[in-house]
Order: C-alpha cells, then structure tokens, then sequence
C-alpha cells in the first residue's frame, strides 16, 4: 500500500468532480435499499445525503409497513415497500422484486439501517448477482462480503464499503483491536481480497483501493459518533457518484464532506448534541466552497 495520500482542499481541488448536469436524468439515479420495520430512518438520511451531494433521482426501498410513512417523509424520492422476514429484516425473497427494481441505476447503496448480519448476507447474496452498476456497501452489508469475499467481484472494482473499524474487523476476519491498531493496513487488505474501495474510520478516515492507493482525512470531531452519522456518510459517497465520480473519487470526497459537515455543527450547535439528519443540508455549501 502507497503513503496515503492526506486530503486538503487543494488535493480535491486538483481532483474536481465531474461537473452537475443541468437536468435530474443527468446527475444519475441513486437506489438505497435498506432499513428494518424498526429502522426507515436510516433510509430516509442516507437518501437525503445523496440528494444534497449532487445525485439527481432518488428510489428508496425498505420494509412494506414502513414504506408509505417513508414515502410522505421524503416526497422527492419513489419508495418501494418489500417483505421482512419474522424479525423485522428485510427478506431474502424481497431480492428478487429488488432486482429489477434497481435495474438501470447509476449506484446502489445497500446495508444502511440494517440491524441482522446474516439476514443481511442471506439478502445480499441473492441480490448481489444481479446488480451491474455501482455499488456502495454500508455497516451491517458488509456481513455478505465476510461471507463471499468474492461477491461482488463481478464490478470490477466499480463498489465501494463504507464501514466503521468494528465492522472492518469481522469483514476482515480479525480482532477489533487488530483492526483499530492499524485500520489502514486493514483496509487495504479487504480491498484488496474483495476487489472494493474501503472508506473507514471515525477521527481519522482512510480511503484504500484494490491497488493500495489510499487517502486520509482527518478532523470531524467527536459529535459524528452518532446513530445515523454513518448513514449520511453512505448517502454522500452513493450521490457522488450518480453524479459522475469514481468509486474511490466518490469515497475521499465524501469522507472529507462528512468530516467538515461535523464541524460545521459542532460549531454552531456544539461539540457533540447535533443529530445526523442535521448533516445533509452543510453539504451543498462545502461543495460550493470546494468548487
């Protein structure tokens, strides 16, 4: 693995994005297949998030009881509602009414409010196959690739996983105190194994591609370590690159808009107490500033 790169606003400057198409059918459509009976609001703030990052059309898919609330809650998205399973997770079955579904998106961001891991693997691993665009894996998604390190080689590098250390450790069959001591190395070799971009961390975030490039961002502060933070960070990624970006331009970006989106906060509301749902909105002006 190359000497990360540490991301500034010059580096990403160097590395603009693909400018915003003018119409919604140009930024891309973005598909968040995720969420419990307990858990649409995962949903709803990843969604957002790719919203405000640029991403043109929103499809959101979670549990059927949950759906029509979800679908008054964000009117700009289309909702689908699918079968759980007796706990609440979304089922097995539902992959194949999710399949089509997802056809013809630009990315698929899939795992975020999931609370099961081998409900989450049992799902993924009939819908995985057939899924050809982009994919950004998110938290308890990672459990397939634990299982079928393999499973999404199909891409061809075009997926992204989006993890926190914990959930990089049981992906990389390790310790988590392995993990934490070097979450770098970590990540590279899950990369590496699973043919994904890996985007992981808290305070320091690292980007690591198959190829061992990697980038770190640093700062955000300790007000992102809140329910539903890393869900907006998935969003963010996932609406990159509706709108053009590469897996692993898509990550940096959007490990560096999360992190200045907590300190924007932080700053205006306080070191820790502001919600995840209030990160979203500071994205546009960070890409303003950024641009």
């Amino acid at each position: 693995m190359s000497e990360p790169t540490v991301v500034t606003p010059a580096v990403l400057r160097d590395w603009a994005l693909p400018a915003a198409g003018e119409g919604k059918r140009a930024r891309g459509r973005v598909c968040v297949v995720g969420g419990t009976s307990a858990t649409p609001g995962a949903v709803l703030v990843a969604g957002e998030a790719s919203l405000r990052a640029g991403g043109g059309v929103l499809a959101l898919a979670t549990a059927a009881t949950a759906a029509p609330a979800l679908a008054v809650a964000v009117p700009e998205a289309s909702v689908e509602g699918v079968a759980v399973d007796q706990d609440g997770n979304l089922a097995e079955s539902a992959a194949e009414v999710l399949a089509p579904w997802a056809q013809g998106a630009d990315v698929v961001l899939v795992g975020t409010g999931f609370s099961d891991p081998d409900a989450s693997a049992a799902l993924l691993r009939r819908l995985a196959p057939e899924l050809a665009g982009t994919v950004v894996v998110d938290a308890l998604g990672s459990a397939f690739l634990t299982a079928h390190p393999d499973g999404l080689h199909h891409l061809e590098g075009r997926a992204v996983l989006c993890v926190n250390p914990t959930e990089l450790a049981r992906t990389a069959g390790v310790e988590d105190d392995e993990a934490e001591a070097d979450l770098a190395a970590v990540a590279a070799e899950v990369a590496r194994r699973c043919r994904v971009v890996v985007l992981c961390g808290a305070a320091e975030k690292h980007v690591v591609t198959p190829e061992g490039d990697s980038w770190l961002v640093q700062g955000g502060g300790p007000g992102l370590g809140v329910s539903g933070s890393g869900d907006v960070q998935a969003g963010i990624v996932a609406g990159l690159i509706a709108r053009g970006a590469e897996p692993a331009q898509a990550a940096t970006w959007g490990a560096y808009l999360h992190a200045r989106a907590g300190e924007r906060l932080a700053a205006e509301v306080g070191v820790v107490g502001y919600l995840a749902r209030e990160l979203p909105a500071q994205v546009p002006q960070i890409l303003v500033e950024l641009g």
